[in-house]
């Protein structure tokens, strides 16, 4: 029997892999060791369950601290000469960056997969400069790099910011089994659903000043997810005065998605967005940003209706066009996206382009 190779994966979050990409630890465990580096422990039993090694990280995922950023390329140096991994993958930024450079200096095979580039490329000057050569950096050594929407491929590019090969895929896919279809809630009530990270980029203030328009005994606008900036007070406050409920954060969103009668997706950037494709599934109308990473995943006046990011007033209109559908139309366009979803984001095939990625590296390996 041939020895199981090691495979190494840096990663941001450890429930963000699970729910998003366990399909491939799946895959890489029939064959081999795997060791993932994370900060978090969200999931870590289960992925323990599976044969998987968790290794915690200090990883500050939004701040910009050089001497936070060298403890991390540090340990990632460390971590991979104490393993000695046949390949390494990274997932988000600073892994990509980081991780990234330390597998190319120590001569390791690496897949990358860019997830979103938020701001970073619109800021320009020596910012923008500085980011370039950062990704230059950690990517010119990669054998693959995933791109999760076009856009975003093709502003790497222009840069000249690559490795020996890109794919583009869409997102991590939508694992149509753990999100069926739900039939359309019926009665009078609708629910409204703003579903991800409470932050100014996911546009929770435009959202909620359509709630504050648009809420009524039988609209309720409601809120999934943690709030990860300074509008605690903020929210508090709404949903004293009725206008919006807070469900919190949770690791399964399924049940949440099944009762709401729309989706909304506000992010400023996304590199495909998790809460779309799974909202999409489930059999739900989306309300959208129209920027890549979402444009993909649903169909104007089909499965959904898009507007700008950052626009109140055009996410307002959007909704009081969903609003303004009977509950038999709300379905259909909810069948619909399913079916879109079914035809273009099943994760199986996601999952083989990138086993099929790591199969060539690690086979490569054994001639």
């Amino acid at each position: 029997m041939a020895e199981r190779k090691k495979v190494l994966i840096l990663a941001n979050s450890l429930g963000g892999l699970y729910d998003f990409r366990n399909e491939f630890v799946s895959g890489l465990l029939e064959k081999n060791e795997v060791y993932i580096s994370v900060p978090d422990e969200v999931r870590k039993e289960e992925v323990c369950a599976e044969g998987a090694h968790v290794i915690h990280t200090e990883i500050n995922r939004r701040g910009v601290n050089p001497l936070q950023d060298i403890r991390l390329y540090l340990h990632y140096r460390r971590l991979m000469r104490e393993l000695r991994p046949d390949m390494v993958v990274t997932y988000t930024i600073k892994p990509n960056i980081y991780g990234g450079f330390c597998a190319g200096r120590l001569k390791i095979p690496y897949i990358a997969t860019i997830t979103g580039l938020g701001g970073a490329f619109d800021r320009g000057g020596l910012f923008v400069r500085l980011i370039v050569a950062m990704y230059r950096a950690g990517l010119r050594r990669a054998e693959c790099v995933f791109f999760q929407n076009a856009e975003n491929r093709d502003i790497f590019r222009a840069y000249r910011i690559g490795g020996k090969r890109d794919r583009l895929v869409m997102g991590s896919g939508v694992n149509l089994s753990r999100h069926p279809f739900a039939p359309y809630p019926d009665g009078e009530e609708t629910r409204i659903l703003y579903v991800g990270r409470v932050m100014r980029e996911r546009g929770i203030l435009e959202f909620v000043e359509a709630a504050r328009k648009l809420h009524s005994d039988k609209v309720f606008f409601e809120i999934l997810g943690a709030c990860d900036e300074d509008y605690q007070e903020m929210l508090d406050a709404l949903e004293g005065e009725g206008i919006i409920r807070q469900l919190g954060f949770h690791t399964e969103v399924h049940s949440y998605l099944a009762a709401a009668g729309a989706v909304v997706v506000a992010s400023f950037h996304e590199g495909m967005s998790n809460s779309l494709i799974e909202a999409a599934a489930t059999g739900r109308p989306v309300i959208a940003s129209n920027i890549s990473g979402c444009r993909e995943a649903f169909e104007e006046g089909r499965t959904g209706f898009g507007f700008t990011p950052g626009h109140a007033d055009e996410l307002t209109a959007a909704l009081e066009k969903f609003l303004s559908l009977s509950v038999e139309e709300r379905g259909r366009m909810g069948c619909a996206a399913r079916e879109k979803m079914e035809r273009e984001f099943d994760r199986r095939k996601v999952t083989a382009a990138y086993l099929e990625e790591a199969d060539r590296i690690l086979s490569r390996q054994e001639a």
